[in-house]
């Protein structure tokens, strides 16, 4: 039987064209990778430097990037559209406003933050569906001084089961990051984001694989990748001293072929945190570092 017009286009409909052939990895960006410039321009510099997304700090929208109104939400999200981007993400989530903490024992302090995360999640999701917010916030996790790292841990997934459920109800999955040692004393390993993520066992919540906070891993970054792939949902990539891709001594060649032999087809995001010479310069070093790699690891699905 002929197809109509209608059937045709429901099909056509149903192909995901925008999914990248197994070969080809999804590179983002962060927004703040471009220090200085208007938003609108760090969408553009994004596109032309290589990258396929944005992954975008908050703080780059507002001070108080909760309160933005509902047009300037839309207004952002079309900054990203018209210039050729899909937006990822959000990450940096509580550097502004100053003074918001998840795990203080303070009762009214900690409420209002996670007032204050929820806020975000509908953010999040008003810039883009399908997207995730990453979890770091080291200082704002901390377990303060005086109180065991044991409740702050605590207080940590409790705040994280109900903002999971938020999460999942806009599409939104929150990404617990381990981080090092040095950043935060709550949750320096995968295993222990990934325990509390089965733990609550909702689709709002993943984790996250980051080269920059490896630092408290014993196995090797290919195989903890292996072991704890299903609760990967994102990657970031820097060197360890969060300097750009390919500008220190990082292997990154077998966690790309380990991501390869998995088939992951979430995104590559490049977060850096330092942008000597320039931001444009150091986006388009690390997108063209990860591509050279790619070209080392042709169709290795083994």
């Amino acid at each position: 039987m002929t197809p109509t017009r209608r059937q045709f286009l429901a099909a056509a409909a149903a192909v995901p064209v925008s999914s990248p052939p197994p070969e080809t990895f999804r590179l983002a960006v962060c927004s703040e990778t471009f220090d200085g410039y208007h938003f609108h321009k760090a969408c553009q510099a994004a596109a032309r430097t290589g990258y396929a997304g944005l992954e975008v700090a908050p703080f780059h929208l507002g001070e108080d990037p909760a309160a933005i109104a509902a047009a300037q939400r839309r207004e952002f999200r079309a900054m990203i559209r018209d210039a050729g981007l899909a937006f990822v993400g959000t990450h940096a989530l509580l550097n502004t406003p100053k003074g918001l903490h998840l795990t203080t024992p303070d009762q009214s302090l900690r409420r209002k933050s996670w007032d204050y995360f929820h806020r975000l999640i509908d953010l999040t999701a008003d810039l883009g569906q399908a997207s995730v917010m990453v979890l770091g916030s080291g200082r704002q996790r901390n377990a303060v001084e005086g109180a065991a790292v044991a409740e702050a841990l605590a207080r940590l997934r409790e705040g994280l089961a109900a903002a999971a459920l938020a999460a999942a109800s806009r599409r939104v999955t929150i990404l617990l990051e381990p981080l090092a040692p040095h950043l935060s004393n709550v949750v320096n390993r995968l295993e222990e984001a990934v325990a509390i993520v089965r733990e609550i066992g909702s689709p709002g919540l993943q984790t996250i694989f980051d080269t920059h906070n490896t630092t408290a891993e014993t196995l090797p970054h290919d195989q903890l990748i292996k072991e704890y792939f299903p609760c990967i949902r994102h990657v970031h990539l820097n060197e360890m001293n969060g300097h750009y891709p390919g500008s220190g001594d990082y292997p990154f060649l077998p966690v790309l072929r380990a991501l390869r032999r998995l088939r992951y087809r979430g995104w590559l995001s490049v977060e850096v945190f330092d942008f000597k010479p320039d931001g444009e310069t150091v986006a388009r070093r690390s997108s063209d570092f990860i591509r050279e790699l790619e070209r080392q690891i042709p169709g290795d699905h083994s």
